[in-house]
């Protein structure tokens, strides 16, 4: 298969489940330090060694007791709250209606091979994938409940962002939230690849410990995740052929000064710079499709010259330093609605790749997820 294909990953029947699990986690000292990821870094085999070094110098510590974990963390103003838990993976679903998770970009096979073979080797989930869902009013009732006690850790990490965690391991209150969690259907906001891993580390029939996967789940009505845009550069490609291809398919393209043509961004319009002159694209986007949807599927394929590349920036800053005259353009994007987002995918279709960005993430190492070797300690 070609390494750039795009498949759909398989989807996990319901019941949604998270399940209580030993957590690991890093010190305050160590969660965003940028040094912290080169500890999940190659040779993969090596990360328990790193880690034990670590656990003797009491940069980590292991929760006493197996829990499901309330996780709120803030970063830039904008406050996320999520239970954090060990995903079943162990079922797949036939039937559109039985599914529980649902991605909405595709991956890439080899991609999510290899984050299989680092999970093996390092026998852990070393961060939560990020799903969204709609949650009831009884599920928020009950985290309410939890947060009426003081939170086990609080802290502030190295990159400010500021967390409280609390571990809920009082078997009524698991039970409580696994009942109003199981006819929940969740989308998949950030880790597809991760998410398609511990599904390949499921099938190789490892152990029981490698039926769950490490997940954070958000209620979307309680505390939602921003969605931003990812934006386009095209090389090989100009201003011209954009134009052209506006023209082929009835969009309307007009230059434009650049603070117009970047005021003028929304649902059904894009902006688009060489670097030198602006100009907007309006297309006929129809109900049921995303503006990203029309650019890759009808306008690219009418570009007469290019791209022989698309670039991907979460920065208008990053897209723009990229636009010139003799490179390529840079296209501005909407982001889509995160209802727009779940509809596409139980309409079981996907996304072009990198559509959608969710923010904020958690830093890495608040909760981590032991396997194998781990578990023995």
């Amino acid at each position: 298969m070609d390494a750039t294909t795009l498949v759909t990953p398989p989807y996990v029947a319901g019941p949604l489940r998270l399940e209580p699990f030993s957590a690991m986690m890093l010190t305050p000292s160590r969660v965003g330090d940028p040094s912290t990821g080169r500890a999940f870094a190659r040779p993969y085999k090596d990360v328990a060694a790193r880690l034990g070094r670590w656990q003797e110098r009491g940069f980590v510590d292991r929760a006493a007791r197996p829990a499901l974990y309330l996780h709120e963390y803030t970063s830039n103003g904008i406050t996320i709250r999520g239970l954090v838990g060990a995903l079943d993976v162990s079922r797949r679903a036939i039937r559109a209606e039985d599914r529980a998770v649902l991605p909405h970009e595709g991956i890439h096979p080899a991609q999510a091979d290899d984050l299989a073979d680092r999970m093996a080797e390092m026998s852990l989930n070393p961060a939560p994938i990020l799903l969204v869902h709609q949650g009831s009013a009884a599920l928020r009732e009950l985290t309410t409940q939890v947060r009426s006690a003081d939170p086990e850790r609080a802290f502030v990490d190295r990159s400010q962002q500021q967390h409280r965690i609390w571990a809920i391991s009082d078997p009524t209150t698991v039970d409580l939230l696994e009942a109003e969690l199981a006819s929940s259907r969740a989308l998949i906001a950030d880790g597809h690849h991760r998410y398609a891993a511990y599904l390949r580390l499921q099938q190789r029939g490892l152990g029981a410990a490698y039926d769950l996967g490490l997940a954070m789940l958000v209620d979307q009505q309680d505390t939602p995740l921003f969605l931003g845009p990812i934006h386009r550069t095209l090389t090989g490609t100009t201003l011209d052929d954009l134009r052209r291809a506006a023209d082929a398919l009835g969009y309307r393209y007009e230059e434009r000064e650049q603070h117009r043509a970047v005021a003028g961004l929304g649902p059904s319009r894009l902006a688009a710079t060489d670097g030198q002159t602006w100009a907007t694209v309006t297309l006929n986007v129809p109900p049921d499709r995303a503006t990203v949807e029309i650019l890759h599927h009808r306008v690219l394929p009418a570009l007469p010259h290019g791209p022989s590349a698309v670039g991907y920036h979460h920065t208008v800053e990053s897209a723009l330093d990229q636009a010139a005259p003799e490179h390529g353009i840079a296209v501005l994007m909407p982001a889509p609605s995160v209802d727009q987002a779940i509809r596409i995918a139980e309409a079981d279709r996907l996304l072009p790749e990198k559509a959608t960005s969710f923010q904020p993430k958690p830093s890495l190492g608040v909760l981590i997820r032991p396997l194998g070797v781990w578990e023995k300690d």
